[in-house]
């Protein structure tokens, strides 16, 4: 999975804000970095004397820049005409196409020998586009997708749209990316952050990367610029290798610490009330031998959806097996409650699919 954040030239933050926060960024892990050529509200004169000094930083770093562009954008910086010989001269080696493009000059483009790469609008483009795209015989491996984010409230897209797109483009054989808002820095003129998934205004940072995670989602921009160093920090944490939930609360006891500290993978075979996994009972196993006891009754209580459980001696083999509810299930002396997911945790369940890899961390215990 690879993290990116956004800059955004000739607007609130100075050239210098810009070239520090692009050091510090790295220093994260950061590898990509995205901008407009073509937002209405820059000072397009201003963009054009930064923009140099800032692909010269990127470069020196070692970051990827991607740049949104349209014909139209690119006249406000004295190019009259598009090529991609003009984006190579500015220095641009990958370019997000934006209005103005037809299916027809994206198949040429793909073609090109300047080592420029393609993104296409993740959130626009169709399964006919695509179709059309590889009727086209363009070269697919030049190219890949990245959906908008909006900065007015309740424009933001769907969970369901987004996974669909992501599936669609995953069919396709290209990457997707998607954006997060920062809330320490949210970019004028709305300031009301600039996410792809409307849910991600009022969500933790922390919750909408791992969300975009879960979703398949292949590189995770920042959409806002100069995001706080705990925001690059939860990013540079994220990644695909496993869905990873947290628990609200957990009952805190050895064993649970010690069964949490490990990664599970859902069973294949699907059941209707809960989430089974595959090595909870080996990892028990394991614990319960260097310890030389038993898993005993205790927090055997109501379980709404997203409890997360783990059976007690009372269920004999089954000891050790955790479980996360998928319904509203009645209290039971033979299982142990854990701890709870909230509503937004919740979502992430449904990205659980069969021998799907997931892990659990813990905000507090109780």
């Amino acid at each position: 999975m690879e993290k990116g954040i956004s800059l955004y030239l000739g607007m609130e933050n100075t050239l210098q804000e810009n070239i520090t926060f692009l050091q510090s960024a790295a220093q994260f892990g950061i590898t990509r970095v995205f901008t407009s050529l073509q937002i209405p509200e820059a000072k397009h004169d201003q963009l054009s004397e930064d923009l140099q000094k800032v692909l010269e930083t990127c470069c020196q770093l070692g970051l990827d820049v991607i740049a949104d562009v349209s014909p139209a954008g690119l006249q406000k910086l004295q190019i009259q005409e598009f090529s991609l010989e003009a984006i190579h001269q500015l220095g641009l080696r990958t370019i997000r196409l934006d209005d103005g493009f037809t299916l027809e000059d994206i198949a040429s483009m793909s073609h090109n020998q300047l080592g420029i790469r393609l993104q296409l609008n993740a959130s626009t483009l169709s399964q006919r586009d695509l179709q059309e795209l590889k009727d086209l015989h363009c070269d697919f491996s030049q190219l890949e997708a990245l959906h908008n984010f909006f900065p007015h409230c309740n424009t933001g897209l769907s969970e369901k749209f987004v996974y669909e797109k992501n599936c669609l483009f995953h069919s396709f054989g290209l990457s997707v990316g998607a954006f997060v808002p920062s809330f320490q820095n949210p970019r004028g003129p709305l300031y009301d952050g600039l996410p792809t998934l409307e849910i991600h205004r009022h969500t933790s940072f922390d919750f909408a990367c791992r969300h975009l995670a879960a979703m398949g989602t292949d590189s995770i921009f920042i959409g806002d610029p100069l995001p706080s160093d705990l925001e690059l920090t939860d990013l540079s944490q994220v990644n695909n290798d496993a869905v990873t939930l947290k628990l609200f609360s957990m009952k805190d006891n050895n064993f649970n610490k010690a069964l949490l500290t490990h990664t599970f993978t859902t069973r294949p075979d699907v059941a209707q009330d809960v989430i089974r996994t595959i090595e909870s009972r080996q990892y028990t196993g394991d614990i319960l031998q260097k310890s030389g006891t038993q898993i005993e009754p205790d927090n055997n209580i109501f379980r709404p959806r997203g409890t997360v459980t783990v059976d007690n001696y009372g269920y004999q083999r089954y000891q050790g097996e955790l479980q996360i509810t998928l319904t509203d299930l009645p209290a039971d002396e033979r299982v142990n409650v854990i701890g709870c997911l909230d509503e937004n945790e919740q979502l992430l369940l449904t990205y659980l699919k069969p021998q799907t890899k997931f892990k659990i961390l813990l905000n507090h215990v109780y």
